[in-house]
């Protein structure tokens, strides 16, 4: 056994998903909002609710207060829109990293690289339960195979980022993810992965990987119909354009897949630059208003405050409110383009 391993520095029991949900446990009330969210989000999704989606709130979520605060004034403006918009709050707690980085809340809670990663699981849960309460649905970003066991049944949406769009591991998994599950575009803006991802996660699947008692399984599912795109843009610029949006539609419609597109405001769309989202969500709704069908939704980084702050040694140092990430837009600025869009879609007599 001395060739094993070489590279690994050690085990730590983890709590499994079981004993976890025993210890934070959900209300009726939480599961009966979670079931009646989900039949909306899979209802516009499918053409069914002529309502748009909006997912929004943080990059990344570093801080349970500061998110809980954001989360009441959310909701508060979601009740505004709720007949035209219906909004999920964006609760995404790992953060994919193209080289280093902070990787989220759940995989490092304390911000320090110690990777507390049982005590991220806590928080994760708790504040997802917390929002629920509100009466506020809530969406995910799926990176890690194993976290979805602790928190699949909280979410409403879900996500799989431009960087495991291609992995075989995120397809088999969305397969098996209890809600709708956008794959957005590759980071170069190619579609086709997106598309290959959709019909590959529509598909019954089997892989390896652990149940809720913590055991090595063979998973078995049933393949996930609720797939749809993500358009974040590429490295080649945005593809929220009319005739981007048209491309992707037909090739949706090519491929026998729902033709349902979720616009990303932010990313390459924005060229990261949170005050450029009002104009991708502007021709969002506008081409909405011309009978583009086939967008379902969009999705907007927002915080308490706008802009980014860098991580500092000191985390006392950090502005409250203030994203760790990707710059945001804040939540007083969302506000305004939400009753904007809600008024425009207001607008159109269809």
């Amino acid at each position: 056994m001395h060739n094993t391993d070489i590279r690994i520095k050690g085990y730590e029991p983890l709590v499994t998903s079981k004993e976890l949900q025993e210890r934070i446990p959900t209300t009726k009330e939480v599961d009966a909002h979670i079931e009646d969210s989900r039949k909306i989000v899979n209802n516009i999704i499918l053409n069914k609710d002529d309502r748009i989606l909006a997912i929004v709130g943080p990059c990344s979520i570093h801080d349970p207060k500061a998110a809980m605060e954001y989360a009441k004034k959310l909701k508060e403006i979601s009740l505004k829109i709720s007949d035209k918009i219906y909004v999920v709050m964006r609760t995404y707690f790992e953060k994919p990293r193209t080289v280093g980085g902070w990787k989220g809340l759940i995989i490092d809670p304390d911000i320090d690289g110690t990777y507390n990663i049982e005590k991220g699981l806590v928080l994760a849960r708790t504040l997802l339960i917390d929002i629920i309460k509100l009466g506020l649905p809530v969406g995910c970003e799926v990176l890690d195979p194993v976290v979805p066991q602790y928190i699949d049944e909280l979410m409403s949406w879900s996500a799989i980022g431009a960087r495991t769009t291609e992995s075989q591991t995120h397809r088999n998994l969305s397969s098996g993810l209890s809600v709708a599950v956008g794959f957005k575009n590759s980071t170069n803006g190619c579609i086709s992965n997106a598309i290959n991802a959709i019909k590959s996660a529509a598909l019954p699947s089997a892989f390896i990987g652990v149940d809720r008692l913590g055991n090595m399984s063979v998973i078995r599912t049933s393949g996930n119909e609720l797939g749809h795109l993500i358009l974040r843009g590429g490295n080649n610029g945005p593809n929220y354009y009319d005739e981007k949006v048209e491309e992707a539609r037909q090739s949706l419609i090519k491929n026998n897949l729902n033709p349902s597109i979720i616009v990303d405001c932010s990313h390459a769309n924005s060229g990261k630059k949170a005050y450029r989202q009002e104009r991708v969500l502007r021709s969002v709704i506008d081409q909405i208003n011309f009978g583009e069908e086939s967008i379902r939704g969009f999705m907007i980084e927002s915080n308490l405050k706008s802009g980014s702050q860098s991580i500092s040694d000191d985390l006392n140092l950090l502005d409250y409110g203030v994203s760790i990430t990707d710059e945001c837009i804040s939540i007083d600025e969302t506000e305004k383009l939400l009753l904007s869009a809600y008024e425009s879609l207001k607008g159109n007599k269809k």
